[in-house]
């Protein structure tokens, strides 16, 4: 309901274990390319970023002189990219094509190699095996696709899936147990709210109960349990028992990790709608902190928390319970600023998220900030809350969340 994913041209599809092989291939071949054009385990500073600029280059002028235009994954990733840009005005909003230009479902030649560059720079040791729910496939065909992966790529030693609590508690423990033999290390659930009312809401599928049984039979299975809460799901109307049931059924559940997922409204979600109609009102950026504070507070088992997206306004991240009185410090010192240094402080983190996301500014905010900017300083002391507000509300509508 509030995910921008699956509605920005993201398709659901079944694979083949055929097919699954065949991309291992292919990350095979383009991984081997690179090992050549590159000496050792690749790191920043190492120009390998140019290296990899004169591969697709070469890979590029050899398809030409085979008389091809690309892979078939270039293909059809064109084709999406040119049925997006047929829209006529109005057909879609500013954001949706955004999201649209970011959003694949399959990627091109140079997303390829540079995705593999950045995990061989990282270590080349983790596995994350694709989209949206893995729990959805059988223990047999997972096991067969991670013994294969195994055996092109011997450097692997962690493999992460996407999994539903709903998926995980409809599974018997020997199936689970299944899935932790064929080496599956951790899983990341989407958790998002405790309070059943919001998960009703948001159609989630789920209760905070179910939350609870599927985190524990996972970790039964031998398997990490890492979730995502969404502070802002329950908007102002049920802020504080969103919160409140959240580090309830955190505390039950306890899982590994818990991972902040601040949040935001996309356009052409069923949320965007319900707050259209009022049915829904946004909860505002004070309010949101004042949830991760009763999560920081009230969380009552052994977890890490990751203040870890572009979303988030504050990074309140530790371990619990060591780290509560340092996390709530970070909390507490914008909780007592005032309600302009509030608006320049969440202006200053959302810039950083921004930039640190897309590593420069979009011309529509450059636009926006100009007034303020002095040297290469954005000063806004003299701006308007209102202003100030309306700018963040930019910035914020383009991050990636």
């Amino acid at each position: 309901m509030f995910c921008p994913v699956y509605k920005e041209g993201v398709t659901f599809s079944r694979r083949s274990i055929e097919g699954v092989k065949q991309d291992v291939d292919r990350a095979k071949e383009i991984d081997d390319l690179l090992t050549r054009y590159t000496s050792g385990m690749p790191s920043p500073e190492d120009g390998n970023y140019r290296e990899a600029e004169r591969l697709i280059a070469e890979i590029k002028i050899a398809q030409a002189k085979a008389g091809k235009k690309g892979t078939v994954h270039e293909k059809r990733s064109l084709k999406t990219e040119k049925k997006r840009g047929a829209a006529g005005p109005g057909d879609e909003d500013e954001h949706s094509t955004w999201f649209s230009a970011w959003f694949k479902n399959e990627p091109t030649l140079e997303d390829s190699i540079y995705h593999l560059l950045a995990w061989r720079m990282n270590g080349a040791q983790t596995c994350f095996l694709g989209d949206s729910d893995s729990l959805f496939l059988s223990p047999d065909f997972f096991a067969e696709a991670l013994s294969y992966i195994k055996e092109r790529f011997p450097t692997l030693n962690r493999f992460t899936v996407y999994g539903r609590t709903q998926s995980a508690v409809k599974r018997k423990e020997e199936e689970m147990k299944a899935f932790r033999e064929a080496g599956l290390d951790r899983i990341h659930f989407g958790v998002e709210s405790g309070n059943d009312r919001v998960l009703e809401f948001v159609k989630k599928g789920v209760t905070g109960e179910e939350h609870v049984i599927a985190c524990r039979k996972t970790r039964e299975a031998g398997i990490s349990p890492s979730v995502y809460i969404m502070p802002g799901l329950g908007g102002a109307q049920w802020s504080a028992e969103h919160a409140a049931d959240t580090a309830r059924v955190l505390t039950e559940a306890r899982p590994d990790y818990v991972r902040i997922r601040s949040l935001e409204i996309f356009p052409r979600t069923g949320l965007a709608e319900a707050a259209a109609k009022g049915e829904f009102t946004e909860a505002t950026e004070e309010q949101v902190v004042m949830e991760i504070r009763v999560l920081v507070e009230n969380i009552r088992t052994d977890t890490v928390m990751i203040s870890d997206s572009a979303s988030n306004l504050l990074d309140v991240s530790g371990r619990l319970p060591e780290d509560r009185a340092k996390m709530l410090k970070v909390i507490d010192e914008y909780l007592a600023l005032s309600p302009k240094g509030k608006l320049a402080f969440s202006l200053s983190s959302r810039l950083r998220s921004f930039i640190g996301q897309y590593g420069g500014l979009t011309q529509d905010i450059v636009a926006a900030l100009q007034p303020y900017i002095q040297g290469n300083q954005v000063n806004v002391s003299g701006a308007s809350e209102e202003e100030i507000g309306r700018i963040i509300r930019l910035i914020r509508s383009k991050l990636m969340p």
